[in-house]
């Protein structure tokens, strides 16, 4: 038999392991080349893996709910008879397996975190060392040190990774949990009273109170909100801005476009057209941190915060938005919603953006505070746009009138973000707004 090891391959930049959701095929069933066989979600977007090659399904190696690494096999096939019947009898067959996946950039979404966590902590104890008797990841290894987890403590650990192995989410929830078990005493000179540290309460569950466990995007969403906060001081300006000619010029525009290119035209190619112009003013707001070197982007790739049926968030990206008119951004945005709540987003629609919008005002929200996508370094929320009185300068005096008024968030790294740049490129995308062109065509 001739054994062809499918590998899970590389899902995109940042991406490191999958989950399996449903195999589309069971053992001993035959596939043919370019078959979905296998379902699989990511922390960036659910998708397929197809087969390429055909043969016959022998062992599945990662079931449903099971974690798989990049690179790692997840079923074997036999294709030492091929479906069209062509090969030999009695061949001789090696074992076949597909091209390694490539190693997955240590550019990540979140490689700002990892290096973080991944610095030794700032204090005068001795960092904690391990035999080698449990394998750690650095991150692992370094998270435990942090913590000043002994390796007594890592051996009680059940690991749910590779062979057993002790992954982030493991050592995190034994940190989480440690409160409430007996601290083990770090092997330091004792010169002070030791002070142990505040238990948390457990939360009182009454009756008829119901308990909903976190599904797995909820979970990423929680990771990746507090990872963020920690990682970059956020600072958060706002500005209100009179957008009447923008509701004019779309009111205008939108059954025109709509019997033309069979397209809705919402507000957010205007929105993106002006953080598009802002980002050309101020480029330094399109950058990203690491460790202590700032990464000035190339391109413009504008991330937009999409609300799922189910509750949950996704940010697909509009990839160069710079090089786009507003009628391909109305088209673009359009076709990754649609796909975003239909669950259609492949992996590289959710990767590489450079700086985000969230339209809280869908929602009806006047403004909020949003949280920075790592490594972006700043976020720009749109409130919903009220009629409101407001002051009008005339030639001949001040006059009040009845505006379309909309109020702008934006939240910015203060690490390589100060208060004049957050500001001027807040107050720039304001005055593309509030001065849009009437005649500007689409």
């Amino acid at each position: 038999m001739a054994e062809y090891k499918l590998i899970l391959p590389s899902m995109g930049e940042g991406v490191m392991e999958a989950t399996i959701i449903s195999w589309l095929y069971n053992e001993g069933d035959t596939v043919n080349e370019d078959d979905s066989v296998v379902e699989i979600a990511t922390d960036k977007v659910d998708s397929d893996v197809p087969t390429p090659v055909s043969g016959k399904i022998v062992k599945i190696l990662k079931h449903k709910d099971e974690v798989a690494k990049i690179g790692e096999a997840i079923a074997i096939l036999d294709i030492s008879t091929p479906l069209n019947g062509t090969a030999g009898e009695g061949e001789a067959a090696p074992v076949v397996e597909t091209p390694k996946a490539e190693e997955p950039k240590t550019e990540a979404p979140a490689a700002e975190v990892v290096k973080e966590l991944e610095k030794p902590l700032a204090t005068t104890s001795t960092p904690q060392e391990f035999s080698g008797d449990v394998y750690l990841s650095p991150l692992v290894k370094s998270i435990a040190q942090e913590e000043n987890i002994s390796e007594a403590e890592l051996k009680t650990i059940k690991g749910s990774g590779l062979e057993g192995r002790i992954t982030k989410e493991d050592i995190l929830a034994f940190v989480k949990n440690r409160s409430t078990s007996t601290p083990v005493a770090a092997p330091v000179q004792v010169t002070a009273p030791v002070v142990a540290a505040p238990q948390s309460a457990p939360i009182p569950v009454a009756e008829g109170d119901e308990i909903i466990p976190m599904d797995r995007v909820r979970k990423i969403i929680a990771d990746a909100m507090v990872n963020s906060k920690r990682t970059s001081p956020h600072v958060t300006s706002f500005i209100e801005s009179d957008v009447t000619n923008v509701v004019k010029w779309r009111a205008k525009h939108k059954d025109i476009f709509e019997k033309r290119e069979g397209e809705k035209l919402t507000f957010m190619p205007i929105f993106v057209k002006a953080v598009v112009k802002a980002i050309q003013d101020f480029p330094m707001i399109n950058v990203s941190v690491d460790g202590d070197k700032i990464i000035k982007k190339k391109n413009i790739n504008i991330g937009m915060a999409t609300a799922l049926p189910d509750g949950n968030l996704i940010v697909p990206v509009i990839k160069n938005a710079d090089q786009l008119s507003l009628s391909g951004l109305a088209k673009a945005i359009n076709d990754l919603a649609y796909r975003a709540r239909n669950k259609k987003l492949r992996p590289e629609d959710t990767q590489g953006a450079t700086y985000t919008i969230s339209n809280v005002g869908t929602f009806g929200n006047l403004m909020g505070t949003p949280i920075i996508p790592q490594p972006q370094v700043a976020i720009l929320a749109i409130g919903a746009i009220v009629k409101k009185p407001a002051v009008i300068e005339t030639k001949d005096g001040d006059m009040i009138g009845i505006r379309q008024m909309m109020f702008m968030s934006h939240s910015y790294d203060h690490r390589v973000v100060d208060g004049s740049l957050g500001g001027m490129f807040l107050k720039h995308v304001h005055d593309y707004l509030q001065n849009w062109d009437m005649n500007t065509e689409i």
